[in-house]
């Protein structure tokens, strides 16, 4: 309820209500509404000038929110390229050393960068640092897949190497622990048994009868049958140009066209054939072509004993075949 104003009346000697009207009641009227629209003009002024338009508002926070995710981006890329750098160091100095293969030249790496990014850049002339960092990241797309395809070869070149790894011809034949003599007969020496000076492309492992005998790499089992010179005998060929031969055996442990693995059991020692004592005559060839099997026996063996090993062995024995 609207409180009532009173003013004292002369004429009739009391208090009666008073309310305005006429010309004041304009005046006041306007005078008010004069005080009002200035307030709300200095508010709204001041409003624009200091806090801004709702509009304005969430312009901003949009604008504040992309440039966090833009730095964001920009951290990201930067972590990327670095992350990038040690692989490609990785795979040249140390992964492509070790395989014995040539890193990839800088113009490889380099290759079709430019024409991979096809960006109107009159349209981004207002906005360098978009262009710059789009730019930025098609080219670390670009090395990347170029990096890839590099990592992709690397994996062909491993599994290469390891199948020749495994196909090479690496190990003794007979565990040291049964061997009992290591004859260093390879070359031109004279026959037990023909009593006269012939090739020996082998070396002879003098150990008891049904001493187990190892395939020295991987390969497949060419033949294993009963020869008159050789005895019981097993050729292995092995990939890249490798192959194994074992004779005088006792008996089998394979049979022709079985795949074998270095170190599998392919039969035991025996004295069958031309032979005057119980042994193992073993022969590497390499492209068809006999080579001494003492160079390949250090994966059984440190320096040391690979040396002791050729020492005692060169001692002056009796041939076995």
């Amino acid at each position: 309820m609207a409180r009532i104003k009173y003013q004292y009346n002369p004429d009739t000697l009391r208090y009666e209500p008073w309310r305005l009207k006429g010309k004041s009641l304009r005046i006041r009227t306007l005078v008010l509404f004069s005080v009002s629209l200035s307030l709300a003009l200095v508010a709204y002024s001041f409003y624009t000038q200091y806090v801004g338009s709702i509009d304005e508002i969430i312009l901003k926070q949009k604008n504040h929110t992309l440039k966090v995710e833009w730095q964001f981006l920009q951290d990201r890329t930067e972590k990327a390229y670095a992350e990038l750098h040690q692989l490609i160091e990785k795979d040249d100095n140390n992964y492509r050393v070790i395989l014995d293969a040539e890193p990839l030249q800088p113009s490889e790496r380099q290759a079709g960068v430019g024409g991979s990014i096809k960006l109107d850049t009159e349209a981004f002339q207002n906005f360098p640092m978009v262009l710059q960092n789009y730019t930025s990241v098609e080219k670390l797309k670009h090395q990347v897949d170029i990096e890839v395809q590099s990592y992709d070869k690397l994996k062909d070149m491993i599994e290469d190497k390891l199948e020749a790894w495994a196909s090479r011809p690496a190990i003794q034949p007979i565990s040291n622990k049964e061997l009992s003599k290591l004859h260093m007969t390879y070359g031109t020496r004279f026959h037990p048994i023909f009593h006269k000076y012939m090739a020996h492309n082998g070396l002879d492992f003098a150990a008891p009868k049904g001493t187990p005998v190892y395939a020295t790499g991987d390969g497949k089992v060419a033949m294993a049958y009963f020869s008159g010179s050789y005895g019981n005998v097993v050729y292995i060929n092995h990939h890249y140009n490798f192959e194994t031969r074992y004779a005088h055996l006792s008996a089998f442990a394979v049979k022709e066209g079985d795949q074998v693995k270095r170190g599998q059991v392919i039969g035991y020692v025996g004295n069958t054939g031309n032979s005057v004592a119980s042994h193992l005559h073993y022969e590497v060839l390499f492209k068809g072509q006999h080579v001494h099997p003492i160079n390949f026996f250090q994966r059984d063996l440190s320096n040391k004993e690979y040396q002791k090993l050729i020492e005692v062995g060169s001692q002056q024995e009796h041939p076995l075949d």
